[in-house]
């Protein structure tokens, strides 16, 4: 069975107000006396990011899903605990739903960032979920990334967790994503064929000096420059601990029917990149309270017919690894109850108020999954 491991990225903000809080550097301080600011993803790993109002964490890679529920809730706990200790909070929120003007950490490869993206790199204060699975060789690799591209904006669909920037509704579910998007690197991608076209290309990125390093290919599925794995980035951070578990089963199944297809010599699908984009920017408006574009036909379709699409898809991995109920539970628990976006709309028409609206979602950030 592959391993599956999830990094979250974490608001840091006033428990009481709201407001985003630059504490990261006291985070970081407070984890390190304690002992688990380890930077490993093998041992697990609180860490800084690029802005000084949000935290990162690795779980350790797991096989079963009830493991990494369990990862999922000790660290967003740990991360909580220090972040009391510096003076806030965390939220598992995708951006700030109140007005910032975020700072950046301190380090030559963030200054480096600031000089070469300006303001676009100043905003971008937002807070995704990468999934890690583990895969075999940079070739399976490949040929997974080639397979799964028309699958990824249904994990942005079902994530969305962003409705809300600068103070204001977006009319988009998943924000982050677009703001994300304004980097160049960011996004979908073609076929690649074969992983020594995988990294031709991304050389030939390099050599053009827009990006300092392999770590700021952004794209949505990535071969992780540091571990045997692919990573898959296109989701937003998840307001509520189980949802990220979901997102886990769901990629691993990903991966695993894509693996075999390849290995089957199935060819992948010839989505062009424009259509792509497409699909990417109809989950980010939609979320799952409008339509998404068909994996299959790129037609318009409900994200309830999407979401099965998905399930039918890798019916076969989830069930040889022992997730098919928690999918299907999850999914039907999630089109029911709604993503973080539905659920801070609802929060924000209850409450009246963005500022009583996160003091909510720091609650739900460390419920149990």
């Amino acid at each position: 069975m592959r391993s599956v491991g999830v990094e979250e990225e974490l608001l840091l903000v006033d428990a009481r107000t709201g407001d985003p809080l630059a504490l990261s550097a006291a985070v970081m301080a407070a984890a390190a006396r304690e002992g688990n600011g380890a930077n490993a993803l093998e041992e697990g790993a609180l860490e800084a990011e690029l802005k000084c109002e949000q935290v990162e964490f690795a779980t350790r890679p797991v096989l079963r899903m009830g493991e990494l529920a369990e990862e999922i809730v000790r660290w967003r706990a740990a991360a909580a605990r220090h972040a009391a200790d510096a003076g806030g909070a965390v939220a598992a929120l995708a951006t700030s739903p109140l007005p910032v003007r975020p700072s950046t950490m301190p380090g030559e490869r963030y200054r480096w960032i600031s000089r070469q993206f300006g303001l676009t790199a100043q905003e971008q204060l937002t807070c995704g979920c990468h999934v890690h699975v583990s895969v075999a060789s940079d070739d399976e690799g490949v040929g997974v990334l080639d397979r799964i591209r028309p699958w990824l904006p249904a994990l942005t669909a079902l994530s969305a967790n962003s409705p809300f920037w600068q103070g204001k509704d977006s009319a988009y579910a998943s924000y982050r994503s677009r703001v994300w998007n304004r980097l160049p690197s960011a996004g979908p991608t073609d076929v690649f064929g074969s992983a020594q076209h995988y990294h031709r290309q991304v050389r030939d990125i390099l050599a053009t000096g827009v990006l300092r390093d392999e770590g700021m290919m952004y794209f949505d599925a990535r071969l992780s420059a540091t571990y045997p794995t692919v990573e898959i980035r296109a989701a937003d951070v998840c307001l509520e601990p189980g949802t990220p578990v979901l997102l886990a089963a769901l990629s691993r199944a990903l991966v695993e029917t894509a693996a075999r297809e390849w290995q089957a010599g199935r060819p992948p699908a010839r989505i062009g990149l424009g259509m792509l984009r497409l699909a990417s920017w109809r989950a980010a408006k939609s979320g799952l309270d409008g339509p998404l574009l068909d994996p299959r036909t790129l037609s318009p379709a409900p994200p309830e017919a999407v979401l099965d699409l998905l399930l039918d898809h890798v019916r076969d991995a989830l069930d040889d690894s022992g997730d098919l109920d928690l999918a299907r539970e999850g999914v039907t628990r999630l089109l029911a109850r709604g993503n973080g976006a539905r659920l801070q709309r609802r929060l924000l028409h209850t409450t009246g108020d963005l500022r009583a609206m996160v003091s909510e979602c720091v609650r739900l950030t460390t419920a149990p999954a």
